[in-house]
């Protein structure tokens, strides 16, 4: 087992959340990771800070991963992967070798149906003022659990290794910059803004929101895009760089619902920054009853399926084929 594989082993058998100085010392690695994107890789914004787009090496495969959810056994599921499309190699043996390059579409916390049980019982534990918070505990085991080895794998594999923003990205459960106040089952974003702040302090959730907003909006290959949803509208690659002057960017890269987007906005952006309508765009954000499902006449690929552990492979050197390249992590 290696260096990386221990540490995340680690994290998935502890039995409850992380301590406060050590999750706030991998949210601070986490984030100096991110500030210190290399330029070819994440082309700066007038200001200085890496922009909202990340170039990627087009002579390498890509796994795109989707939605995150809290699922630590995603990550660990795709650590071990091996089969035809990694010649029988495990997929950190590659990242080890510089080899493979990883895009997760985000959304690291709030896991979804399967715990809506628990967002009950929790829902009722923020009522009575957290007194008990059992089935808070577990759940933020998990979701920050989940973005540790988010973090930790960004620090260890940085120029292959990105992991970009959802809509559920937001701690703080703000209205603004781009960020909608989130609830499906309950009210996930308020329960999860009062738990860290009142168990892990002011500093620490705000140090945690600054991180979400240096996470990257677009994944920019040889043959296709990735974003965390369907683009609302044909974003220009500067506004994308330039995001935190751009909100409407953010909002129209996470938030979009099935059937909301401009009809042309997939087509006409792989076309204007990977330079061919013929190229893929790939995105989770809105569930999946299969392996996958076709949009934008074909053009977007939509990924997330909360029941079930893939990802796509990508490859470099021909164009993908779901029916062979969708990856079962587990």
């Amino acid at each position: 087992m290696s260096e990386i594989e221990t540490t995340l082993a680690r994290i998935y058998d502890r039995t409850g959340p992380p301590k406060r100085a050590a999750f706030g010392a991998v949210v601070a690695r986490g984030s100096q990771a991110l500030a210190d994107e290399a330029p070819d890789i994440r082309p700066p914004a007038a200001a200085g800070y890496p922009g909202g787009a990340v170039r990627l090496d087009a002579n390498l495969p890509t796994i795109v991963v989707p939605d995150l959810h809290a699922r630590m056994e995603l990550i660990l599921g795709l650590l071990d992967y091996r089969g035809p499309s990694t010649a029988d190699q495990r997929v950190v043996a590659l990242l080890d070798a510089g080899q493979l390059q990883v895009v997760m579409v985000g959304d690291g916390p709030h896991a979804e149906a399967r715990a809506v049980r628990r967002w009950h019982r929790a829902l009722a534990e923020f009522q009575q003022g957290y007194l008990t918070h059992e089935a808070m505990d577990d759940e933020m085991r998990e979701s920050f659990g989940a973005i540790e080895m988010v973090m930790e794998l960004k620090c260890a594999y940085p120029g292959h290794f990105h992991f970009l923003k959802g809509n559920h990205d937001n701690i703080a459960n703000e209205e603004g910059n781009g960020n909608l106040p989130f609830g499906k089952f309950v009210a996930e974003g308020q329960l999860v803004e009062a738990y860290v702040r009142w168990f892990y302090g002011p500093e620490l959730l705000q140090a945690y929101a600054t991180l979400e907003k240096q996470l990257p909006l677009l994944a920019i290959g040889g043959r296709f895009l990735v974003s965390h949803a369907e683009p609302s509208s044909a974003f220009p690659l500067d506004d994308i760089i330039e995001y935190r002057s751009h909100p409407e960017v953010t909002l129209g890269l996470t938030w979009t619902a099935n059937d909301e987007a401009d009809p042309t906005a997939v087509a006409v952006m792989l076309r204007d920054i990977v330079g061919s309508e013929r190229a893929l765009y790939f995105g989770g954000h809105r569930p999946v009853a299969g392996r996958w499902q076709e949009r934008a006449e074909g053009r977007f690929i939509q990924l997330h399926n909360p029941d079930r552990l893939q990802a796509a492979y990508v490859p470099h050197h021909r164009p993908f084929d779901p029916t062979r390249d969708m990856l079962e992590l587990g």
